[in-house]
């Protein structure tokens, strides 16, 4: 087997959206940054399997990481979409209550909204309800006009090619054997390709996803206090042969750990529903067509006319959450060199929705601090 050595500026763990979006900001100042991904090619886990929905920040508390991070996000996310043409469609997005309970909640999330400054999210009458969605069966509405969808995998293909212009290197097949802490640098042991390949870096930043905690299992002297307990909630979606008479995103009011069964659509049309909560243990996508009846239960209280039969198990997708079903929900957690008491070390966990959203907005808070550290 070869062995080989390289020297960086900058490894990056992880080539989903958030760890191409940090390497992009990087080097675009002339940082040098090499990427490793375990797997065949980018973003095959958590950013090719979820709703492809850009948020607007609507639920999360004032002063959370989610809320900054989504709604910088969403601005920066919509004028890249604009400056690299990737299709997107700010179609909006209605919050619904179908019963007298979820109206308070809906009011709830309202107040956070106004706390927040989301000042154009707003409720709806019955006429603007109906002249949106005539088909939409609801006793209440919040209407948020900055909510949309992006194509996520063209937004991964203009991410590498961008890297690709700056020379950066994305090794795909390779694994991280382990991490060690030097006086100047950390020296992280990849195997992959035939090859073991030790790499020093001046910096290295774990966003590896769902793979986040076992990855800071591997950096000798780390404090594994510091690693948060790992749960994975896993999100099926159905597609419906029926056509949905929607043209905007539809949400129920949110669960203490999810959104709901909501809909969306594609770019190209498509319905999709869910995604569902299920708590596993084990990295799996498996779509179970006994999960039929509850989503066409959830759906029917919006939308009167679904058809049970007409629904269709069509993917699912795991986040990689930090709170357990009975826990509060948690915020992302970033870890800087003075939490984590590495120099250069940097940890990204739970960076579940709205990470999509954030990417940008994530990259740009990342990039500053490690420009101050080299």
């Amino acid at each position: 087997m070869n062995n080989s050595s390289f020297d960086t500026d900058v490894l990056i763990i992880g080539a989903g959206i958030i760890g191409l979006s940090i390497a992009r900001e990087l080097a675009k100042k002339g940082i040098d940054v090499i990427i490793v991904e375990k797997n065949r090619f980018a973003g095959t886990e958590i950013s090719s399997r979820n709703s492809e929905v850009i948020h607007a920040g609507i639920y999360y508390p004032k002063d959370s990481l989610k809320t900054k991070f989504c709604v910088e996000g969403n601005r920066k996310l919509y004028n890249y979409c604009e400056k690299y043409k990737i299709p997107y469609n700010k179609c909006g997005k209605l919050i619904v209550s179908t019963s007298n309970e979820e109206i308070n909640k809906l009011y709830k999330i309202k107040e956070n909204t106004d706390e927040i400054g989301l000042v154009d999210v707003r409720f709806l009458s019955k006429k603007e309800i109906f002249n949106l969605e005539p088909e939409l069966q609801c006793s209440e509405a919040l209407f948020s006009p900055t909510s949309g969808i992006i194509d996520s995998h063209t937004l991964i293909q203009s991410l590498l090619t961008e890297l690709q212009s700056f020379n950066c290197t994305v090794a795909f097949n390779s694994k991280v054997e382990k991490i060690n802490p030097e006086s100047n640098s950390l020296m992280t042991e990849v195997h992959g390709n035939g090859e073991n390949i030790n790499i020093h870096s001046k910096c290295l930043i774990n966003c590896a996803g769902l793979s986040s905690q076992n990855i800071a299992k591997k950096i000798s002297s780390l404090n594994t206090d510091l690693i948060p307990k790992q749960y994975f909630a896993k999100g099926t979606y159905f597609t419906s042969t029926k056509k949905a008479p929607f043209k905007h995103l539809i949400y129920p009011v949110p669960e203490n750990h999810g959104l709901g069964i909501h809909f969306t659509l594609d770019l190209s049309g498509k319905s999709k529903f869910g995604p569902d909560l299920e708590w596993i243990n084990t990295e799996e996508y498996s779509v179970d067509i006994s999960k039929r009846k509850k989503f066409y239960d959830q759906i029917k209280k919006f939308w009167v006319n679904i058809e049970e039969k007409g629904l269709v198990p069509d993917y699912a997708g795991i986040r990689p959450k930090i709170s357990g079903p009975n826990d509060e929900p948690a915020d992302f957690i970033i870890q800087f060199p003075q939490q984590n008491n590495i120099n250069g070390l940097v940890n990204l966990f739970g960076i579940e929705s709205p990470g999509l959203t954030a990417s940008l907005s994530i990259a740009s808070e990342v990039g500053s601090r490690i420009n101050e550290i080299l």
